[in-house]
């Protein structure tokens, strides 16, 4: 999504105007860049609008990384942010003497931290941004870890030809188990439950 907004009247100043109200903020808040001054053609041939492109300022107080460490600091931990831009998306790494404390019960503690951060840097943005959280690479053992349960389950599955139905998972975990087994043809996965209930079964895949 775009960070900024563009808009056209017959004067700048009236451009800026229409940006201001359709961002509802000031001008103290806002980059402003003149993309075309108005031109007034002949005998109304060929005249064109102003037209400014306006972006909202970052507020340092609202930045990621300043939010999540004013999170630790209400939570009572002390640590440190650190910040890396990975295909276009921002992760966050906390650095704790408390990483258990922060990751909880199979990262549900970190899966609310992440919300919560999120919530707070997209209430009034203009560009809407997904940041990422971690601590001490708990992600990717997590990841791994589930890749293979997914793959042992499965093998199970396919031995008794009897559905297996999973532990409950957060929608992020049942999407790796779902990915783990999308190429196996020999079992298929499927989600059944509501709300923190909701699971996944891995079930034979009978071709014939």
């Amino acid at each position: 999504m775009q960070n900024y907004i563009e808009t056209e009247a017959e004067t700048v100043e009236e451009a800026i105007d229409i940006a201001l109200t359709e961002l509802d903020t000031t001008r103290e808040n806002v980059n402003i860049i003149i993309i075309n001054e108005p031109t007034k053609g002949i005998l109304s041939f060929g005249a064109k609008p102003a037209k400014v492109r306006a972006t909202l300022k970052e507020d340092v107080t609202t930045a990621p990384e300043t939010v999540l460490k004013e999170i630790l600091t209400r939570i009572g931990i002390d640590g440190d942010v650190s910040s890396e831009h990975i295909d276009g998306s921002l992760h966050l790494d906390m650095v704790t003497d408390s990483p258990a404390l922060l990751i909880g019960k199979h990262g549900q503690t970190l899966d609310a931290i992440e919300r919560i951060l999120n919530c707070i840097i997209n209430k009034n943005a203009l560009a809407k941004k997904k940041v990422f959280v971690d601590t001490e690479g708990y992600r990717e053992r997590r990841e791994q870890s589930l890749v293979a349960l997914a793959h042992q389950v499965a093998a199970k599955v396919k031995r008794t030809r009897q559905d297996v139905a999973l532990s409950p998972m957060s929608a992020k975990d049942r999407r790796v188990i779902h990915l783990s087994l999308q190429s196996d043809d020999s079992v298929s996965t499927f989600s059944q439950g509501e709300g923190d209930m909701r699971r996944v079964v891995i079930t034979k895949e009978d071709k014939y």
